[in-house]
């Protein structure tokens, strides 16, 4: 509480103290976007983008993740572990998956290094310091770090606040969801400084069976604004404590289907104990029972970003920052092999024990730094350009610890049963052009390389050796025509090369085979239209794909999904979107993603563990995993009074199959779910805002299932098994917003 109250009597000083002060002469609130102005598309990049303002994310922010503030936004598909978007969340963009989808914060990668993936449950509440937010779908500009694959969320925290203020924001709702945060500024001090500050927590159940999460965060910042430039220290940190719930459900149990939950049973060798409490539980069973099967990880960021003007023409922004990311997972293991923890068996008598209970910690612990920089020109004439490029370094530690065994075997506690590390520099350069070759038509230019080298050493969890060096350098050209018809009509056509580095783990999933990069050639063009108060988009594209890194429907021991190349693929579509007035008060915005997945041919080999050989199935043109052919989203609000509205926010998602075999049997099902969002706000003359704000999930309380994974193997017989997360029913958040 002592902190709360820091933050609070902060934002209250300040609004008191600094409120008459002189407004800023600088036009600093302009400065803000530059920095990442070389990283983001705009109307002359030919690329497919949409922007999110921070209206749109605030009305939505009552305590979900990241993610699913984003879920209406074209070819967007989240989902959630514990089934009420709080926790461990996903997003997928054109069915391409978070490692390839490229996340900077203020023009600093964000992607882990290795993993390539974002975990959102590191920044618990980062929407509430979030200015704006651009989704590019597609190869998209280039950008800083890896991941740039099918799609880039650009997010940028630099607002300016002029004025001071104070903020308390609280929400409840189902699953003992509570979310309270405290925000703050000082607003500009003396035309030049500003200290912002945020302090939140967010608590929650689960839809899931002890899915819960206990997320902590902070936000402070402070600026310095001089004329056309600035200096800005950004530190935030973010600490999850999350109870596991990786595992699904079986399809079966999802589905209510009582023959298919007894066979599961019967096939795996559970008991009536197991059976009865699979049963009670349902859609909200969770395999883990042990208590302290958590996921707990902290993460610090430091920025120091800057923007200078060196001429009338010029500006250069430099930025430096360093992550520091620490934590494990916990596991309790029944009866595991001595053999698989690199001990020996015990010998008692006559007697030899062979596996043990246990309770392992799997930890991370990483430094990742290094500067990512742009130099903008825009001259009096036609001509504007960025150059621009970052290097980085990652630094990882891996070691899995034994902290108890019911036998020990030659073992202490906190025995270290594997231990590697791996290191990881990235380094970019980029150049882009803007120029108009008519009154009508402009192109745009760009051309990246990108130098990557890494090595890992020690040993894996599964105890191979990992012993990896390997070096990649990529040239990604990308070029684009845009075409104003008339005020109201552009057009654009455009080109882009990707390439990338396949993740640590893909090295280990795969050992002792070596992954190749993958390569990617992007074409895409569309059409972009005005008619009075209605805004029309259409955009196709096509995805060509060079031993892309499919997912193969298995999941790793830590519940990754495993993922092999396959030689030609691609993804093709069409993109329509729609926004207008159709009254007074009635609004609509709109989106459809139309499209094919395929893969050219997929090799399928279901591994035996009886005495018959390995089945290897080959399959021809079949769809991507993941990859739903039809995603459809909108929002229509009503408005009765300037103060108050409801908005209705309905998704489609199309069927996605779990692997890459186009197989019936390994589906998950076709969803359409609607939400609710009201929001009230007055302006009483005591504070500067008062909001209440509800947001009803799943209205008509359909039972859906939005990921999952299947595997088969041999054993008399060919067995497949699917396992889904189910997504909770109809559930509420309800919000109180106070401004002062």
């Amino acid at each position: 509480m002592k902190k709360v109250s820091i933050f609070f009597i902060l934002g209250l000083f300040a609004h008191f103290s600094f409120a008459q002060q002189g407004q800023d002469s600088t036009n600093a609130n302009n400065l803000n976007e530059v920095v990442v102005s070389s990283t983001r598309a705009n109307e002359k990049s030919g690329m497919a983008f949409s922007n999110v303002s921070k209206a749109e994310i605030t009305k939505q922010n009552l305590g979900q993740d990241l993610p699913f503030l984003l879920n209406q936004m074209p070819s967007v598909v989240v989902s959630s572990d514990a089934g009420a978007g709080v926790g461990y969340t996903g997003i997928r963009i054109r069915g391409t998956d978070p490692t390839r989808i490229n996340v900077t914060l203020n023009g600093i990668p964000y992607n882990d290094s290795e993993s390539q993936g974002v975990y959102w449950v590191n920044m618990p509440d980062f929407a509430s310091s979030v200015q704006s937010i651009q989704i590019q779908r597609g190869v998209g500009t280039s950008t800083n770090g890896a991941g740039a694959f099918g799609a880039s969320i650009n997010v940028n925290t630099l607002q300016l606040n002029r004025d001071a203020f104070s903020e308390v924001n609280t929400s409840a709702g189902s699953f003992n969801t509570l979310k309270t945060n405290f925000l703050a500024s000082t607003g500009l001090l003396n035309d030049r400084f500003v200290f912002d500050a945020r302090l939140s927590k967010i608590t929650s159940d689960g839809f899931v069976d002890r899915a819960s999460s206990d997320l902590k965060s902070y936000f402070l910042s402070g600026g310095y604004y001089h004329k056309n430039s600035f200096i800005r220290f950004n530190a935030f940190s973010g600490h999850e404590k999350t109870y596991q719930s990786w595992n699904g459900i079986p399809d079966a149990l999802a589905k209510n289907d009582a023959a298919g939950i007894d066979a599961f049973v019967e096939r795996n060798y559970y008991d009536a104990d197991f059976k009865k409490q699979m049963l009670a539980s349902g859609r909200t069973f969770n395999f883990y029972t042990y208590e302290n099967e958590v996921d707990d990880y902290k993460q610090d960021n430091y920025q120091l970003i800057s923007s200078f003007k060196l001429s009338e023409n010029w500006r250069f922004n430099p930025t430096l920052f360093y992550t520091k990311g620490k934590g494990f997972y916990e596991q309790y293991k029944s009866d595991a092999s001595f053999a698989s923890y690199g001990l020996a068996n015990i010998k008692i008598g006559e007697t030899e024990i062979e596996s043990t209970d246990l309770i392992r910690q799997k930890w991370l612990d990483n430094d990742f730094y290094g500067g990512v920089w742009s130099l903008d020109y825009e001259g009096g004439g036609k001509l504007k350009g960025n150059l621009g490029g970052g290097v980085n370094k990652y630094e990882g530690g891996h070691f899995g610890e034994i902290i108890w065994a019911k036998y020990a075997s030659e073992s202490n506690i906190r025995y270290r049963y594997y231990d590697n590390n791996s290191i990881k520099t990235d380094m970019n350069f980029y150049g882009k052009l803007y120029y108009p070759l008519s009154t009508k038509l402009d192109i745009y230019g760009d051309l990246q390389y990108r130098s990557v080298h890494f090595s890992m050493k020690g040993t894996a969890d599964a105890l191979q050796n990992l012993d990896y060096q390997k070096s990649y350098s990529f040239l990604n050209p990308k070029i684009g025509l845009t075409y104003q018809a008339n005020a109201n009509t552009s057009a654009y056509v455009s080109y882009a090369k990707g390439a990338k580095e396949p993740s640590r783990q893909d090295f280990v999933d795969n050992a002792p085979t070596q992954p190749n990069a993958e390569k990617l050639n992007d074409f895409e063009g569309g059409v972009k239209r005005s008619l009075g108060n209605w805004k029309m988009e259409g955009n196709v594209y096509y995805m060509l794909y060079k031993d892309q890194l499919v997912l193969t429907g298995k999941i790793n021991n830590v519940g990754d999904a495993i993922r092999t190349n396959v030689a030609k693929s691609y993804r093709a579509g069409i993109e329509l979107q729609v926004s207008g007035k159709l009254s007074e008060k009635l609004f609509l915005a709109a989106n459809a993603t139309f499209s094919q997945n395929k893969i050219a041919n997929f090799v399928e080999t279901v591994p035996s563990y009886d005495e018959t050989p390995n089945e290897v199935n080959t399959f021809k043109n079949s769809d991507i995993a993941f990859s739903p052919n039809t995603i459809m989203g909108g929002n229509l609000t009503y408005r009765p009074l300037q103060k108050l509205e409801f908005s209705l926010l309905p998704k489609y998602v199309g069927k996605q199959y779990l692997d890459n075999t186009s197989n019936e049997s390994r589906i998950l099902d076709a969803y359409f779910v609607s939400d609710l969002r009201t929001s009230y706000t007055l302006k009483p003359k005591f504070m500067k805002e008062l909001n209440f704000s509800v947001l009803v999930n799943n209205i008509f309380n359909k039972k859906y299932q939005s990921n999952g994974y299947t595997y088969s193997y041999l054993y008399g017989g060919k067995i497949t098994e699917n396992f889904v997360f189910p997504q909770a029913g109809t559930n509420f958040l309800a919000a109180v917003r106070l401004r002062f």
